[in-house]
């Protein structure tokens, strides 16, 4: 099988974690002549009622703003029962067990909190103007400036433990451009108001929402939000959460396919779009299909003439810095790896899908084989996401000699491991293109040494592994007491070209924090899209923003939670959620005993 474009399966195979637009043969329509319940009819009306409320909304003070997501964080919690029955059904997760507790994490949980956190951003608007962001302002040796974002409280701190994390400022920001750009809406109203249109993904249950809640509070835009239709079930529960939005005016959240989506992208009243999905839908939505859209995308000469932003995919890679490890220390970063892929059952364009190791790391066998045995351990999960089966099979087809590991209920499908690809093969399949399924693969590059390995990492990363989003490095202490190798990990940290950067933890960290941003590494031109372009989170409302790195231990203690073989994950996550929602020195004890049986 020849591939020619970088990102995406071919058309024919096309899924990812993808809007409706653009991907009718990977999802499907819905509704019929896929307009969703209420037609074209209910398309438009849904429109013109929040575009009655564009100009009133951007006017409104962030205090009465703060006040409706006050509302909404009673609201979530009220429905996240319902909504996590409702999610556990569609993607086969067996009640309280830890994949349950996954999903309430990502879904409600991670909602839950950005609500929280934008809420109280808002607040301190009205009392000075722009949010506040916890930690210094340090300058990198290249002038970028670094901005401490998280631990921002004392409850952080609990909740996340050891975990340090900063926002990477694009260069030429200085520390008043930093200040004077945050919360740009709030300073100058009528300049953002306009209706927004947010074309969900559907992998994760918060992305929407999360997306809309952005458009809403941080960029003033009233917002129609389509759902994909792989979640439509959770329309019900994002109306129930989100009400206070609906009940204001400022929020419609719809249905339907393919032609839903084309007809609320052209709509005259919607002034902007925002895409979490794979590159062909963002090239879909702006140029069109077929060979005149990709005339089109080759002219750049878009067919939607409307500012678009966009989250799209990723072939997230992990780089192992070579180290002396202890067994638990195998044993552990083998689980953090595993947890990485099988999360959501690989539906995530966050997923491990690379690891890079130095070819010369004597330990590089055992690490890919505690892995191993770790995948063949997890129990498998429903492959709930349309064309995971096809997409898989183009790698396996590619590489015939993967590890098909684990096993579980019949509609499952097996982790699919890829061990060794030579990387000077740089048209290879995994390198190139995003699998979102189970599958992630292993790359050895020859170096020197440690410290000329994470070099070439680095420039590997940047220049043949496909996408921007996301990156982890994993290090031990040992390896950084050598200062040749801490230089280099601190140059990869500054020279890898990703929006968010783990160190020594899952990059999807970035995703979870909230002051932290998320999206793609800027500079992508609309003709080349790759990761995307602009970014969601960023609670502190900064508007330059270039990448967030998230720091923390080599080896935490206890385990994460959020590790794939946590036991008791269920339990922490429900107390973490109703702990993100109204944090309080009383739930403290109960959360903690919870995660040290785990």
């Amino acid at each position: 099988m020849t591939f020619t474009a970088r990102g995406a399966v071919p058309p024919a195979e096309l899924g990812g974690d993808a809007g409706a637009v653009g991907d009718a043969g990977a999802v499907g329509d819905a509704g019929g002549d896929g307009m969703g319940g209420g037609g074209t009819a209910g398309l438009d009306a849904a429109v013109h009622e929040v575009a009655a409320h564009a100009r009133e909304w951007v006017r409104s003070p962030a205090a009465a703003r703060a006040d409706l997501l006050d509302r909404v964080l009673r609201d979530t919690m009220t429905a996240s029962d319902d909504w996590l029955q409702a999610a556990c059904a569609a993607k086969g997760l067996r009640p309280g067990s830890v994949e349950a507790g996954e999903e309430l994490f990502a879904g409600v949980g991670t909602l839950v909190r950005l609500t929280r956190l934008t809420r109280d951003a808002l607040r301190q608007i009205a009392q000075s103007g722009r949010p506040s962001f916890a930690g210094t302002v340090r300058q990198a040796d290249d002038g970028r400036l670094r901005v401490g974002v998280f631990p921002d409280s004392a409850f952080d701190r609990v909740l996340f433990p050891q975990i340090t994390a900063e926002v990477w400022m694009q260069p030429g920001v200085t520390r008043a451009d930093l200040e004077a750009g945050q919360a740009r809406s709030y300073a100058d109203p009528l300049a953002h108001a306009g209706v927004a249109l947010v074309l969900g993904a559907g992998n994760v249950a918060s992305l929407g929402p999360r997306d809309a809640l952005y458009k809403l509070f941080v960029e003033g835009k009233v917002v129609v939000m389509k759902a994909n239709p792989v979640n439509d079930y959770l329309v019900p529960h994002w109306n129930r959460a989100l009400g206070a939005l609906v009940e204001a005016g400022v929020l419609r959240i719809v249905d339907g396919g393919v032609a839903a989506g084309h007809y609320l992208t052209t709509h005259p009243l919607i002034d902007e779009v925002h895409i979490t999905g794979s590159d062909k839908t963002f090239d879909a939505v702006v140029f069109g299909t077929g060979a005149e859209g990709a005339r089109r995308k080759a002219a750049d000469e878009p067919l939607l003439d409307k500012p678009v932003t966009a989250e799209l995919g990723n072939v997230s890679p992990v780089i192992v810095v070579p180290g002396r490890w202890s067994t638990s220390e195998l044993l552990y970063q083998a689980e953090h790896v595993a947890t990485m892929l099988v999360n959501n059952a690989g539906f995530n364009c966050l997923a491990a899908r690379v690891i890079v190791t130095h070819a010369g790391w004597p330990q590089r066998d055992a690490f890919l084989g505690a892995l191993t045995q770790v995948l063949s351990r997890l129990t498998t999960r429903r492959a709930y996401y349309p064309g995971a089966a096809a997409r898989c099979a183009a790698f396996v087809d590619a590489h015939p000699e993967a590890e098909r590991l684990g096993s579980g209920p019949d509609d499952a499908m097996p982790w699919t491991f890829i061990r060794g690809v030579p990387p000077g093969r740089t048209d290879d399949i995994c390198f190139n293109v995003e699998s979102f399924c189970g599958e992630c693969a292993e790359t050895a590059l020859p170096a020197a040494s440690p410290a000329a390995f994470v070099d070439a990492a680095t420039e590997f990363c940047n220049e043949v592994v496909w996408g921007t989003l996301s990156a982890t490095l994993l290090v031990s202490p040992g390896a950084l007491h050598d200062v040749a190798v801490a230089d280099a990990v601190d140059r990869a940290v500054a020279n890898l070209r990703y929006g968010s950067i783990g160190v020594n933890v899952w990059h999807a960290l970035a995703f979870a924090i909230g002051t932290t941003t998320w999206g793609a590494y800027p500079g992508h031109p609309r003709s080349d899209i790759g990761s995307g372009c602009g970014v969601v989170g960023n609670t502190a409302m900064f508007d330059r923003p270039q990448k967030s790195v998230v720091r923390g231990p080599f080896r935490a203690h206890p385990k994460p939670p959020w590790f794939a073989t946590a036991r008791g994950s269920y339990e922490v996550m429900r107390r973490a959620v109703a702990f993100e929602a109204e944090p309080s020195a009383a739930k403290v004890p109960g959360l903690l005993l919870s995660a040290l049986r785990g």
